[in-house]
Parts: C-alpha cells; structure tokens; sequence
C-alpha cells in the first residue's frame, strides 16, 4: 500500500511540473517540411527525411531533379538482399536533364557548436558514435569529423570508383550490415516512413552477385515529389523522437544494463546505434 501511495505521489509531483502536452513536445519533433521528400513506389507511399547538414551539395541536386520530374517512372534496377535497393536511370532515358557529378561528401568537419550528442565510445567501425540532428552518427575528434552511419533505411547516392562520380542515382540500404560503407559514401538522408514499401522491391536472384535485375522484374518508382509539393490533404505528419529525451535515454539505457530475467548473458554494455535508430510515429 505505502509503495501504491509513494508511486502516485511521484505522478502527481511530475504532474504539476509539466503539462502532458509540453512532454509530448520534449520527447517528439516534426522534421522541417523543406527536408522532406515523398516517394510512390508500387508497393506504397516512402518519405524520406533528408540531411542538408551533412550533404547539402547532394541534397540540393536531389531536390533538383525530384522537382522537375527526374525519377518518375523509373526502377530500382539494383536490389541485393541484405544489402541495398538502387533506383534511377539506369537506361539513360532522361537526357535533357542538367546532372552534374558531386565532390563527394562522405563527412563534414565538426562545427564548434555541433550537436552531435555521443552514446558510445570504441565503435567497431568509430571512435565514436552516437545522434546528429536526429540521425545515427559517427565521430572521430582527432580528425575533427562527423558523418553518418549506414543504417537500414539510409539514402546515400549511388557512384564509380571514382569518389567524385556520383550524379543522380541513389540507394536505400536494406539491410544491417553495411556500416563498412561509413565514410566511403556520401549518405545525404533517411527513410523514415515506409520502410516496409522500401522492404518490398523485387530482389535479384543470389545467383546474380551484382544485384541488377531485367527491366521486366524491376520495381516501380511511380513518382517522387518535395514535401511542399504534396496537397495538404496528402501529407503525412510523420515525428521523430527528440535524440535527447528522457523515453530515449531509458531506452539506451535499458539496453546497455539487459535487466529483464529473459537476459541471462547481459553483454558487455555496448550498443549498435543502427539498432537503436530513434522512433517514429504518425499523428493522424
């Protein structure tokens, strides 16, 4: 009973400091309307959020060429399991387009005043890692740079082996383990509605290593349009947890302890921030 009566005294104390609506407010963020982006696949509607901090020259030139049409009826025409889901113009269809090739931007020199928020030390694949303006990052403050991780659910543009060569291309990685990606690819977004459409393209058959797919097999990306150019009426209001709320922090915490009875090896307290992606949700 006293335990009873200790639990709705907190309540009631965490009641009168702040109001149901200002901790929604806290915990979740509505992404800026110019950063996102809406793209009609055949198996249903994906947005993507895009990060014009890390690579604006990439996501300049993608808001470009979805503005004037550039990917409508065109395939995901590279689709390997586990790995990736590439569109574009494979063909060469789109001729009067202005596509420039990118200087790549596979990280950006750390800002002063950056907001990248660390969670762990000693990645496999970082010395750092943790969230940036809501996205999973990496860091190394010995060379002074941030990117972001490979997770399912990135947008990276598609290239040669040449650094500088991408142009219009683009990929969504579909799979987990991709981060030997980080910082050779210039990542320039994320999905963060519709990853089930994403999970739905055609793949190409495990006898074919280099995923292309015949154009009778390809998926269909039907058209891709600015958030701003979506009817009111049509936009989803799609949140973002906040990378420094207090339902995050508990749940990386809880993940580094593994106390639940289930857990009867805990770890060693390390954590894979691709799985600890923050959450989504959709206000109807």
């Amino acid at each position: 009973m006293q335990n009873r009566i200790f639990i709705c005294v907190l309540l009631i104390c965490s009641a009168t400091l702040s109001s149901p609506s200002q901790s929604m407010q806290k915990e979740w963020r509505t992404p800026k309307l110019d950063d996102l982006v809406y793209m009609q696949t055949q198996h249903g509607l994906v947005i993507i959020e895009l990060a014009p901090f890390m690579a604006p020259n990439h996501v300049s030139q993608f808001k470009k060429l979805v503005s004037q049409g550039f990917y409508n009826g065109l395939d995901f025409y590279r689709v390997i399991d586990g790995f990736v889901a590439q569109g574009g113009d494979v063909d060469g269809i789109n001729k009067g387009f202005d596509v420039k090739p990118l200087n790549a931007e596979f990280s950006r020199v750390a800002p002063k005043t950056s907001s990248f928020q660390l969670e762990q030390n000693n990645d496999l694949m970082a010395p750092q890692t943790g969230y940036l303006h809501g996205f999973s990052a990496g860091r190394d403050q010995d060379g002074n740079q941030e990117w972001l991780l490979h997770c399912p659910g990135t947008v990276a543009m598609a290239r040669g082996n040449e650094k500088n060569s991408a142009t219009s291309d683009f990929y969504i990685v579909i799979g987990q383990a991709t981060r030997h990606l980080d910082r050779n690819m210039s990542s320039f977004g994320k999905v963060i509605y519709g990853m089930p459409a994403v999970q739905a393209v055609t793949r190409a058959s495990v006898n074919t290593p280099s995923g292309m797919l015949e154009a009778q097999q390809r998926s269909k990306i039907e058209w891709v349009k600015l958030a701003s150019e979506v009817e009111l009426k049509d936009r989803i209001n799609v949140q973002i947890q906040h990378q420094d709320s207090v339902q995050v922090k508990q749940r990386l915490d809880g993940a580094r302890k593994l106390q639940n009875p289930f857990f009867h090896y805990k770890g060693n307290g390390n954590l894979d921030m691709c799985y600890y992606q923050l959450k989504t949700r959709v206000l109807e």
